[in-house]
């Protein structure tokens, strides 16, 4: 009889297993920041369903505590807006600044590293230079400059933190990019004519995609903080709910009734905790190599 650990898997089941998000599925710390960002993204998902209406709306009395009432789980802030309301809204609100400023940041960042690291000389000069700048400024205050200049919205929000955040990522994709340059396949497709953009889309960027996507995990994650901190210090956008904005309000009644603040700030620490996890867990997943199967 054949030993229960010599029995082999059927071959879809084995080929799952050894598939890349087979293996990201078997770290308990990617599997649990996988569930923890699924459960913010449906929590974004059903907000409009759960809680309809505007979630600034006066909706019960002021500062009730979590079970007071069975309509407002969570309580209500000082202007009696319900708290669960606010924190699932909010969850779309920070989801798509952070997802979308880690988009700017991606598409400024790459550019700039793959063309420094494919063309060198001049070019690599002046755009390494470029990068220097914007690293010697920090990006929270960088960031919170252009704000306060082109008043406080969603997309000046987004667009400020896209734009001061891609420096960092630009220096790790011109590394990847001048590691590939001299490669057998690109040296290849040099000889056999083929052009710069085919070069660097086609046999570059597609094998220096490991560590940029784990970069854009944390870029959200950052984003996140980022939105947060600026909408604390009054700098969010008012015209809708942001978990920032909310901790912020509390902090008026944070010794007499701290889950106005607790409770958003825990939000913050479970969207960033998803994010940093599933940072690791792919960072693990690509970089690892002869995997016993």
């Amino acid at each position: 009889m054949t030993s229960p650990d010599t029995v082999s898997l059927p071959a879809p089941r084995r080929e799952f297993r050894d598939s890349g998000i087979g293996r990201l599925l078997r770290r308990p710390s990617a599997l649990l920041g996988l569930i923890l960002l699924a459960g913010i993204l449906g929590m974004a998902g059903f907000a409009d369903l759960l809680f309809p209406g505007d979630p600034l709306d006066m909706a019960g009395s002021p500062l009730l505590r979590p079970g007071d009432e069975a309509e407002f789980l969570l309580g209500t802030d000082m202007m009696g807006r319900d708290l669960a309301s606010g924190i699932f809204h909010g969850a779309r609100v920070s989801l798509l600044i952070g997802g979308v400023a880690a988009l700017v940041s991606l598409v400024i960042g790459i550019g700039i590293g793959a063309l420094s690291g494919y063309y060198g000389g001049r070019i690599d000069r002046a755009l390494m230079r470029l990068t220097e700048l914007f690293q010697t400024i920090p990006p929270f205050l960088f960031t919170l400059a252009l704000v306060a200049i082109l008043q406080p919205s969603v997309a000046t929000i987004t667009a400020a933190i896209g734009i001061t955040s891609w420096s960092g990522l630009a220096r790790l994709v011109r590394a990847e990019v001048l590691r590939l340059r001299n490669s057998e396949l690109a040296q290849a497709s040099i000889i056999l004519g083929a052009s710069d953009a085919r070069i660097i889309f086609l046999h570059i960027l597609p094998n220096a995609l490991a560590p940029v996507i784990v970069s854009a995990s944390i870029l959200v994650a950052t984003a996140i903080l980022t939105e947060s901190s600026l909408s604390f210090l009054g700098l969010g956008d008012p015209n809708v709910v942001s978990w920032g904005g909310m901790v912020g309000a509390g902090r008026e009644v944070v010794r007499t009734d701290p889950h106005v603040a607790a409770l958003p700030g825990v939000a913050i620490v479970i969207a960033v905790l998803a994010l940093n996890l599933l940072g690791d867990g792919l960072n693990d997943v690509l970089n690892s190599k002869g995997e016993r199967r």
